[in-house]
């Protein structure tokens, strides 16, 4: 039933408005009762309260998403439903002033499980080898052992899961070309022709051509124990390449379009220089405030290396960090609170799991079952949230460039050495093994330490 104004106009009530404004949204019809019965959930537990939709804060939100995020009650595509819900009841109904502050695109995203395969979750503590005996259905039965023995070898060199995944990708795919052919069969002409494919029938880049290479020379070295020797094929063509570097000025606006939880984790990555994964991996252990540095761990090359905290952002972390620590009590009070651990460490350590220390600094939103042990852990954010974050930030930055998040780091590279760091200094906070690589950023200062080339047409006058 509709109500009055003080001048008799009738006024929708709560649940018209909220219809109302799902139409406004144009949102579909047949998903409209389902976000009616989200919103619902949630004015009935402010009512348990014995309170309105207008005295709801964020605390409240929070616990009614950390809730419904639980278990497996709703799947990736119901609970970004559930937010959109919230959203519009707070937003566009209640016309809460700090509902229009608050970070739905961290809640949208944490709908987002990581997949099985994930550099985060895939390294399960079991028998070495489980993952090639059970991805080589399409493989001649007899290379399957083969591939067995190439995760085994893999695995205990601690190469990353990344590296697994590429290896394993391009063996397969050079094997499937010999459907009837014995191991002893193949060998180095296979691989020319193999290789010299890539490049004049699929005109991959020489990057890709490359990594096939590595690929199978590991194969054949370490599996069949048959070295290749140098070999002749066609080369794909190698593009001489600069990073994309940001201005100042350019970082700066591209910050200024971020908000919330991924507007702190860009900021970091310029300050620190991390790579993506680097950031979305960091866990409580390795940031120290006391001596102001970010410990990155495992790193390319499964190194390690200190880099600076950015002191702009000190406070800005520490209050994140107060928030993540109060879910991960509530975890535990539940019965949850672990999180997954790298190589054998939850073997060795059993309680570290739960231990605060160990948590992602950038956790997930929402609680998810590890897709190969079925354990319900607090995983990181998924990388593809905080991407796509940057790319709409420098879209409605008018930024003409094309930036990702790698952008971030070769923007603090470079402004190190606008600023007069030496060379050396940079490759060590990059983990760059050889300084060759560290060097591609002079090309962009145009010569540093050496006065700027001026162009001839500003000569005149």
């Amino acid at each position: 039933m509709n109500q009055q104004d003080s001048s008799g106009k009738a006024v929708p009530s709560g649940w018209q408005r909220y219809f109302g404004a799902l139409l406004d949204r144009k949102v579909p019809e047949g998903a409209r009762p389902w976000l009616a019965r989200h919103a619902q959930s949630f004015v009935e537990q402010l009512k348990a309260d014995g309170r309105g939709l207008k005295s709801a804060a964020p605390a409240d939100l929070k616990v009614f998403l950390s809730e419904a995020s639980k278990g497996d009650s709703l799947r990736d595509w119901q609970f970004r439903q559930c937010v959109q819900a919230v959203e519009i009841l707070l937003v566009d109904v209640g016309e809460l002033a700090w509902a229009t502050e608050f970070d739905w695109q961290y809640w949208r995203d944490a709908a987002q499980d990581l997949p099985g395969d994930h550099p985060s979750v895939a390294r399960q503590v079991g028998a070495i080898g489980d993952r090639g005996a059970t991805e080589s259905k399409e493989i001649p039965e007899a290379f399957a052992p083969l591939l067995i023995k190439l995760v085994e070898q893999i695995q205990l060199r601690h190469y990353s899961i990344r590296t697994e995944q590429t290896y394993r990708h391009w063996v397969e795919r050079f094997l499937r070309r010999f459907p009837q052919a014995s191991p002893d069969l193949i060998g180095q002409g296979e691989v020319e022709a193999f290789l010299s494919d890539l490049a004049v029938r699929r005109n991959v880049s020489p990057s890709t051509q490359n990594l096939a290479l590595t690929s199978l020379a590991f194969f054949f070295s370490t599996v069949l124990e048959r070295p290749l020797p140098d070999m002749d094929f066609a080369r794909a063509k190698r593009p001489r390449r600069l990073p994309v570097v940001l201005t100042r000025a350019e970082v700066e606006a591209l910050l200024r379009e971020m908000s919330g939880l991924y507007s702190l984790m860009a900021g970091l990555m310029y300050g620190t220089g991390m790579r993506l994964m680097e950031c979305v991996r960091l866990r409580v252990k390795d940031v120290d405030f006391g001596y102001g540095t970010i410990t990155v761990r495992d790193g390319k090359g499964n190194k390690d290396r200190v880099v600076p905290l950015p002191q702009r952002y000190r406070a800005e972390l520490e209050s994140h960090l107060s928030e993540v620590r109060a879910t991960h009590e509530t975890d535990l009070a539940e019965g949850w609170g672990e999180v997954f651990l790298p190589h054998a460490l939850a073997v060795k350590y059993p309680n570290a799991a739960s231990e605060w220390a160990w948590q992602y600094v950038f956790p997930s939103g929402r609680l998810s079952a590890d897709p190969r042990s079925g354990e319900v852990r607090r995983h990181h954010l998924h990388e593809n949230s905080l991407q796509r974050a940057i790319k709409r930030a420098a879209s409605d930055a008018g930024i003409a460039k094309q930036v990702n998040s790698h952008a971030l780091r070769h923007s603090f590279a470079t402004h190190l050495l606008e600023a007069g760091y030496d060379i050396r200094t940079v490759q060590e906070l990059l983990g760059h093994a050889n300084v060759a690589t560290t060097m591609v950023y002079t090309h962009v200062l145009n010569r540093p330490g050496v006065p700027p080339v001026v162009s001839p047409a500003d000569f005149v006058g």
